[in-house]
C-alpha cells in the first residue's frame, strides 16, 4: 500500500493500493487497444471532449485545491493559482492542435509525384510526472498527447497520487473512452516496470538522477524520450536597477512554493556597487515571508514535500558556513511537527559551496557579490545545468548582451519563475533534452511522414 500524508502535520491522509505488475500490463493492453479509435476521432472531436475535462477542473477547482495543499503541503493560494493557470495552457493547446499536425502540401497536386508531409501519433506513451505542480506540469504533456492521437498511461508522483486520481476521475466525467488516459499508482519501481512496457515514448519530469537513469533503460528499444529535469537558475542584479523592485521579486521566485521548483531562482549574483543595499532589501523580503498551515490564508511559505529534502538544505547550510558564507536569516527547519524550512539566505558565498552548484529545491539561496558583467556571466554558466537564467536592469540592450552568452534554455529579463504556453520549454545538459509548451511541445507526440504520391502515366 501506498501511504499518503500530510507534510505539514506528518498525519495519514489515505492508503492505496500500488499497481501491480499484472495491473500495469492490463492497463497498457488496454491502452493500446483503445489507441488506434481515439486517434481516428478528428481532432476537433477530442478537443470537444479535453473541453469537458478543462470545465470540470473550473466546477472543481476549491475541492481540488484543498487535494493539492493537503498531499503536497502547497500554501492553498498557491494551489488554487495553479489550477487556475492550468487554463491558458489548455486553450493553447486546443487551439493550435489541429493546424500543427494537419497535412500540408510540399507540392501541388499538379505536380507528379504530388509530396504531401504528415504527422501521425506516437501510439501509447507513459508520462511520469512531478508532485511540486502536477498540473501545470502533467497538462504541458498529457493533453497534446491525448489531442494528438496518443493513449496516455499517467504516472502521478506518489507523493501527489490522489490528484493524479483526480485527474483520471475528471477524464472519465468528460467521456474520455476507456484506455484513453490511465492512471498508474506506485513509486520508482512502478516507473521502471512502465519502461519495460513497449510503449512509444516515454516523457518524464523529475531529477537528473533518475532522468538519466529512464534514458538508459529507454535506450535499448530507441522509443521517444523527453526529460524535464532540474535546474541552479541563475539571476544576476545590475548595479543600474530599482533595489527595491528588484529584491522583492527575486524573493519571490526563490521562495514561492517553498522554493520547490525546477526553475525557481537557486543563485543570485549582484553588482557591488549595490550589493549591500540589495542584500538588506532581499533579507527583509525573506524574512516577511509567513510560515505556517498552508490552510491558513497568511500563508505564504508552506512545507517541504519531501521530508527528506530538510537533511540537503541543512547540509548545505553546514557546508557553506564550514567554508567562510554568512548567514542572513533562517537556516535550519523549523520546531514542531511537518517538515518546514526556514527562508534562509546566505552570504559571502561562492562556487566551492553546495549551495551554489547543487540543486537544492527548498527555500535557501545564496548570494554573491560580483565586479562586472564579464564575471557573472563565467558564474552564470558555472553549472551542468541550462533551464533558466535572469537578469535584472533598466537596459535592455546590456541585459539581452549578457543573456545571449548564459547557456539556458529560457531567459528572462526583469522577471524569472514565468513560463508562457507560446514558448517552448526546454532545458539544457542537466536539465532534460526535448520541449513542452508551444508548437514544438505538440511536434513531441507526433512522428513524421513524408508521402511521394505519383500518378500514372
Amino acid at each position: 500500500m501506498l501511504q499518503v500524508t500530510n507534510p505539514a502535520t506528518g498525519e495519514l491522509i489515505r492508503e492505496l493500493a500500488v499497481d501491480t505488475t499484472e495491473s500495469i500490463h492490463e492497463k497498457y493492453a488496454t491502452a493500446r487497444a483503445a489507441q488506434p479509435t481515439w486517434a481516428a476521432l478528428p481532432v476537433a472531436d477530442r478537443c470537444t471532449l479535453l473541453r469537458g475535462f478543462k470545465a470540470r477542473l473550473t466546477e472543481r477547482c476549491d475541492e481540488l485545491a484543498d487535494l493539492l495543499t493537503s498531499e503536497t503541503g502547497k500554501p492553498l493560494q498557491q494551489s488554487l493559482n495553479e489550477l487556475k493557470g492550468v487554463h491558458a495552457r489548455i486553450d493553447f493547446f486546443l487551439e493550435h492542435t489541429a493546424r500543427t499536425i494537419q497535412t500540408a502540401e510540399v507540392l501541388p497536386p499538379e505536380t507528379n509525384p504530388q509530396e504531401l508531409l504528415a504527422f501521425e501519433p506516437l501510439g501509447v506513451i507513459a508520462n511520469i510526472s512531478a508532485w511540486n505542480y502536477p498540473y501545470l506540469v502533467g497538462v504541458n504533456a498529457f493533453i497534446p498527447a491525448l489531442l494528438t492521437g496518443n493513449t496516455v498511461l499517467y504516472k502521478p508522483s506518489e507523493l501527489a497520487s490522489l490528484t493524479g486520481l483526480a485527474i483520471q476521475e475528471m477524464f472519465t466525467e468528460a467521456g474520455l473512452p476507456e484506455g484513453a488516459f490511465t492512471t498508474v499508482i506506485g513509486e520508482g519501481q512502478t516507473g521502471a516496470e512502465l519502461l519495460q512496457l513497449p510503449i512509444d515514448g516515454i516523457y518524464f519530469t523529475g531529477s537528473h538522477a533518475t532522468g538519466v537513469k529512464i534514458a538508459a533503460a529507454a535506450a535499448p528499444s530507441l522509443m521517444r524520450v523527453q526529460l524535464e529535469l532540474g535546474g541552479k537558475d541563475p539571476a544576476f542584479v545590475m548595479d543600474d536597477v530599482n533595489i527595491p523592485a528588484a529584491a522583492l521579486a527575486l524573493a519571490d521566485g526563490a521562495f514561492y512554493n517553498a522554493g520547490q521548483s525546477c526553475c525557481a531562482v537557486e543563485r543570485i549574483y549582484v553588482q557591488d556597487r549595490i550589493a549591500d543595499s540589495f542584500i538588506e532589501h532581499f533579507v527583509s523580503a525573506a524574512r516577511k515571508l509567513v510560515l505556517g498551515s498552508p490552510t491558513d490564508p497568511a500563508t505564504t511559505l508552506g512545507p517541504l514535500t519531501r521530508p527528506a529534502q530538510l537533511h540537503v538544505l541543512e547540509a548545505q547550510v553546514k557546508d557553506a558556513l564550514a567554508k567562510g558564507a554568512v548567514l542572513q536569516t533562517g537556516g535550519q527547519r523549523a520546531p514542531g511537527p511537518g517538515s518546514f524550512f526556514e527562508p534562509t539566505v546566505l552570504t559571502k558565498v561562492d562556487h566551492t559551496m553546495d549551495l551554489m552548484t547543487d540543486e537544492s529545491f527548498g527555500p535557501i539561496i545564496g548570494i554573491q557579490v560580483v565586479d562586472s558583467d564579464t564575471e557573472a556571466v563565467q558564474l552564470m554558466n558555472d553549472t551542468p545545468f541550462g533551464l533558466t537564467a535572469a537578469v535584472y536592469s533598466q537596459d535592455k540592450d546590456r541585459a539581452t548582451r549578457v543573456l545571449a552568452q548564459v547557456n539556458a534554455g529560457t531567459a528572462y529579463w526583469n522577471c524569472c519563475d514565468r513560463v508562457s504556453p507560446h514558448l517552448p520549454w526546454t532545458g539544457r545538459g542537466h536539465s532534460g533534452q526535448g520541449s513542452t509548451l508551444s508548437t514544438l511541445g505538440i511536434l513531441a507526440f507526433v512522428q513524421p511522414k513524408g508521402w511521394h504520391l505519383k500518378a500514372e502515366g
